[in-house]
């Protein structure tokens, strides 16, 4: 029965025909309204066509995860050079300033209108439905709203302020609209979803269940929408503001919103403290009427995804369905890499990776970290290790575990689900709109432990890891950084980060961090360097990250692994040490009884690189000397080349060459190259993040109001390996 719905919708088309060009109707629906919205079956037939959107390629890799990309959670790295002017790796180095032309920027543009305009001819032909009170159709209606405000929410948060559509497409219409500022956008939505959230079925009384829209999270979305109507946004001149820095709400009827608290008092929504209380009141109304307790395994939600097992009233509160074949990249570009034309369930082309420095934020005994961030892939069916600390791909979906038989040719259409809400983050909605509201109280903490208690219910250290560490948040900013990293934990590799911090407006702060913390790691593990810096016999302009280092002493450079000859079976894998450093005496003494040898990944290794050059009478040599022995005399002697000129430098005495090697450590191409359009040519990058992506040029050039003027889209350069420091040392 998995999908059903969407299959029917596949096998007979769209019930409502959409739009070809936004900006023009080329020919009115195949069906007339009044005849699909008077009866349930075409109705249903016609929502379902607005799921199909979901199942087109703009969704099913790029707007859902691969254009999630780069925090300091989820991060892919894009290759050497300027942006290539039509590609997702410039989105990936937010430097989607070169991709106006880009066609799936104006192909995820459209998706997004066609869906937006599909549910309000839905939402407008069941209004003028004879029938349109009936349970069902007033379900469908439900859905339909949804649908719409999580398109919007899309859109806002890809293009900022985007037009307003609030009425379905028709002949003769003036479709060619201005961008309408977002906060508009996200009031009005939430006043519709707060008008039809009671009338809608909770998703174990719902036809099609988590697949389909329900009353879980219709309740989930309103208080989500309402975090971002209550939080920041950039504006057209390139600013991140809140809603009251700089409209008229308080007098403004669009940025206002009338709904029922929990103790049934009429309340109107206008400032961002309003949105807060509102945020907060849709959360306990859910956990009132409809709570659940989280599943004691953190990974059953994704490993029903990948076994397509579909659980109502469970932690998932809505999954986009999809069908083997029929859209859905989870488990090829997003998931844990499959390599070679052996492997039995296909093969993948992950674009989505893990941050080395989110890897490493994890407590050593938190569950989630394992479930989330993968250090090995399967090649030809066998076990392979990641290729080093940049090279960790998302582990909540891995194809090679799914019971269906996807066939070694298979690569998109896996039929794994993509989950849009989890219960989780209701109660850390909770958690934050409370703190925004009053601060670190009883119930906020109670619910950050809730989602704690899950992911350190085993450990050993449990007081010190869940109560302890909630018990110390005495203040509201405290408690804020505190969520702000549990969300992270939470959420890691489900891409919903890049919009966190774009609210809260800590995105550059959080970037900055993420590189300081690169590089002073690989400081760390760099002992002539990190001497060096700390005695003065090394200088750098980049003093700070000299104290920093020392943070990062116990951490690993390397990660050691016993892996069985041949295993196919990731829990095969013997980790010996998973975040802290080790030598190799003490790896060789914790291996499994009778295990000859181990496997490493370079872990800290990877966060610095390193220019060699020598030098010899004032000039310099990028080229390893040649050394040779003259079998007579034994006189040793090196050949530098340049130029087409060659030097010989014969050896001294006492072993040494007068030649200077010099080692130039700089931040790495990786770090370099992730957050090239905010970092720009310097360490770290200022102002605001250029997270926003342009209106394509298809799009603007049949319009006559739309642009790009404004916003902020990224700097255009090919980045600079800041460079931290030289060992220099005499040549031997």
């Amino acid at each position: 029965m998995k999908n059903k719905y969407i299959a029917l919708a596949f096998a007979a088309g769209l019930s409502l025909t959409a739009c070809d060009d936004t900006l023009e109707v080329s020919f009115p629906s195949n069906q007339d309204p009044a005849l699909t919205f008077s009866n349930v079956e075409d109705a249903t037939m016609a929502i379902n066509g607005v799921y199909v959107k979901f199942c087109e390629d703009p969704f099913t890799s790029r707007m859902s995860n691969v254009w999630m990309q780069n925090t300091d959670v989820e991060t892919q790295s894009p290759n050497s050079g300027r942006p290539s002017g039509g590609h997702r790796s410039d989105i990936w180095g937010l430097q989607a300033s070169a991709d106006v032309s880009f066609s799936d920027i104006y192909k995820a543009w459209n998706n997004c209108l066609e869906a937006i305009d599909l549910a309000n001819q839905i939402i407008d032909g069941i209004s003028e439905s004879d029938i349109k009170n009936e349970a069902e159709m007033q379900q469908i209606l439900g859905e339909a709203i949804c649908l719409k405000s999580w398109r919007y929410l899309m859109m806002c948060n890809f293009w900022g302020d985007v037009p307003f559509y609030n009425e379905p497409a028709a002949y003769g219409q003036e479709l060619d609209k201005p961008r309408t500022d977002k906060h508009i956008i996200y009031s009005n939505c939430l006043q519709q979803l707060v008008d039809i959230e009671p009338n809608m079925k909770f998703s174990d009384a719902n036809t099609g269940g988590i697949e389909r829209m329900n009353r879980d999270f219709c309740m989930g979305l309103i208080a989500k929408i309402a975090l971002f109507r209550a939080g920041y946004g950039m504006t057209a001149e390139g600013t991140m503001k809140k809603a009251d820095d700089y409209l008229d709400y308080q007098n403004d009827p669009q940025l206002a919103v009338t709904y029922t608290d929990m103790e049934g008092n009429a309340k109107v929504a206008r400032s961002c403290a309003d949105y807060y209380e509102m945020a907060k009141n849709y959360c306990q109304k859910l956990i009132e009427l409809k709570g659940r307790a989280l599943n004691s395994d953190y990974s059953e939600a994704f490993d029903n995804q990948v076994s397509r097992i579909v659980k109502n009233n469970a932690e998932v509160l809505f999954e986009v369905a999809f069908l083997e074949g029929k859209g859905g990249d989870v488990g090829w570009c997003i998931g844990v890499t499959n390599t070679n034309s052996k492997a039995s369930n296909g093969t993948t082309t992950n674009q989505v990776g893990i941050n080395p420095i989110y890897y490493m934020s994890f407590a050593e005994n938190d569950v989630r970290r394992d479930a989330t961030c993968s250090r090995y892939s399967h090649d030809n069916d066998t076990i392979a290790l990641a290729s080093g600390s940049t090279g960790m791909n998302v582990a909540k979906w891995d194809r090679y575990n799914s019971p269906y038989d996807l066939g070694s040719a298979s690569s998109k259409g896996t039929g794994i689900n993509w989950p849009l809400m989890r219960y989780s983050e209701v109660l850390l909605m909770l958690a934050e709109a409370e703190n925004e509201l009053n601060g670190p109280t009883e119930l906020a903490k109670e619910m950050l432990t809730t989602v704690r208690a899950r992911a350190f219910a085993n450990s050993p250290t449990y007081a010190q890891d869940v109560t302890d560490y909630v018990n110390a948040l005495t203040d509201k900013t405290a408690f804020f950084n505190a969520i702000v990293d549990e969300r992270a934990w939470e959420f890691g590799g489900e891409c919903i980060r890049k919009w966190d911090l774009q609210r809260w407006n800590n995105y550059g702060e959080k970037l900055n961090e993420n590189i300081k913390a690169q590089m002073a790691w690989g400081i760390a593990m760099t002992p002539d360097l990190y001497n060096g810096l700390k005695d003065g016999s090394i200088t750098t302009q980049y003093s700070e990250l000299i104290t920093e280092a020392d943070k990062y002493l116990d951490w690993a450079n390397k990660l050691y692994c016993y892996k069985p000859d041949g295993t196919k079976n990731a829990d095969d894998l013997v980790w010996i040490n998973s975040k802290y450093g080790m030598e190799e005496a003490d790896v060789i003494a914790r291996l499994p009884e009778g295990a000859k040898s181990f496997y490493s990944l370079d872990w800290g290794k990877k966060m610095l690189k390193s220019v060699t050059t020598y030098v010899y009478n004032g000039v310099e040599y990028t080229a390893k000397p040649v050394k040779s022995t003259d079998a007579e005399t034994g006189v040793v002697t090196y050949e530098l080349k340049k130029d087409n000129q060659t030097v010989t430098v014969t050896q001294n005495e006492d072993g040494t060459t007068d030649i200077t090697k010099k080692m130039a450590y700089q931040r790495s191409d990786y770090a370099t190259r992730i957050y090239r359009g905010y970092t720009g040519s310097g360490m770290y990058g200022e102002g605001v993040v250029p997270s926003y992506l342009p209106i394509g040029t298809t799009t603007i050039s049949t319009s006559n109001v739309l642009n790009n003027d404004g916003y902020c889209f990224g700097y255009e350069d090919a980045g600079v390996n800041v460079e931290i420091g030289t060992v220099v040392t005499m040549y031997k």
